[in-house]
């Protein structure tokens, strides 16, 4: 029931409002009629977004700007809805402009219990889908840490959510927060929070899975962990998918890196499917210390056969802003990585 509510954008979003947990304004009606929807629209105010509630990794997702573009994105977000998950049903909300992706690691047990173990910022994002991510988030505080991980046990609380789950959410430049989805799996960049407490998240859901209580409390991070996604693309040509067989492939070692992987010398990366090859994760006990890890390991990562963004991740790890840790979701839109 857990993973049927929160696949809906939209019965979640219900649920967390009767949750209290903090929404991004909007219309999560199930009056669904296109003109109907253009109206609720008019009402909430430009800009906005037009989601798919079932949808996911940006698709059946349009950002409008103005009245004579709605029309179109809501058709044109139905149409992909339906083609891609099945179900055309659509939620708008009033858009968070410039905000950080932040969010909270969860877990419950079969007893009850819930923890919260911190936070990861996912805010490099390319089509709305992660590119790099980092724990802790470079400008949370106790305070809003605190927050954050009360309302994202809310929502797991809320559907009797059991197993490590992950509550996402927009956080403003004012230090606001609105629950955006939440994600009841396993999600890419776990080893992260891993790395940070040190705190074999895989093992926990088998444990859990088998009625053991929870072991730990709410986490408080004291290391800095950031992760690369290594994808079989071009990066100077637009990210396009670079498909094709590994002929050469070294990975990097030492204290404080780890390569999460499938592939080998010889592994043919088929075109069918997502792009990522690999995970690099460094951690350290500066965020300072990480990027440089980082910068390292990029350097050191050899890839043959295919294009892949490592070239990228090592001109972000030279980034200011990146270093600075003063970005937002629009990063990628306003970097122009190529001329750096």
């Amino acid at each position: 029931p857990a993973i049927e509510l929160m696949g809906s954008k939209r019965l979640s979003k219900i649920a967390m409002i009767q949750a209290g947990v903090p929404c991004v304004p909007g219309y999560e009606g199930d009056q669904q009629d296109i003109d109907y929807l253009a109206e609720q629209a008019e009402k909430i105010g430009f800009p906005l977004m037009v989601k798919a509630s079932a949808g996911g990794g940006g698709r059946g997702m349009r950002l409008v700007h103005q009245s004579a573009d709605l029309l179109e994105a809501l058709k044109t977000a139905r149409s992909e809805a339906e083609n891609a998950f099945g179900s055309g049903e659509l939620i708008i909300e009033k858009a968070v402009i410039a905000p950080r992706h932040v969010e909270i690691q969860v877990f419950g047990d079969t007893h009850g219990n819930y923890v919260y173990l911190f936070e990861r910022d996912c805010s490099i994002q390319r089509r709305h889908q992660k590119v790099v991510e980092e724990a802790p988030c470079p400008v949370m505080t106790t305070e809003l840490r605190q927050k954050m991980g009360e309302a994202a046990v809310a929502a797991a609380k809320s559907c009797d959510y059991i197993g490590a789950g992950t509550v996402e959410f927009l956080l403003d430049q004012s230090g606001e927060f609105y629950f955006l989805e939440m994600n009841t799996r396993i999600q890419v960049e776990h080893p992260i929070t891993e790395e940070v407490i040190n705190y074999d998240l895989i093992r926990e859901q088998i444990l859990v899975a088998a009625g053991v209580p929870i072991s730990g409390k709410n986490y408080y991070p004291q290391l800095h962990a950031i992760e690369c996604r290594i994808n079989a693309e071009d990066p100077f040509k637009n990210f396009a998918p670079s498909p094709g067989v590994i002929t050469t492939l070294h990975t990097p070692g030492g204290h404080g890196i780890r390569v999460d992987s499938h592939v080998y010398s010889g592994y043919r990366i088929p075109p069918n499917y997502d792009s990522m090859v690999g995970k690099l994760i460094t951690v350290a006990q500066t965020r300072e210390e990480a990027i440089a890890k980082m910068h390292r390991a990029l350097s050191e990562y050899v890839i043959e056969g295919v294009k892949t963004t490592i070239p990228f991740h090592i001109k972000l790890m030279q980034n200011e802003d990146f270093k600075a840790g003063n970005y937002t979701t629009k990063f990628m839109e306003t970097w122009d990585f190529n001329n750096a």
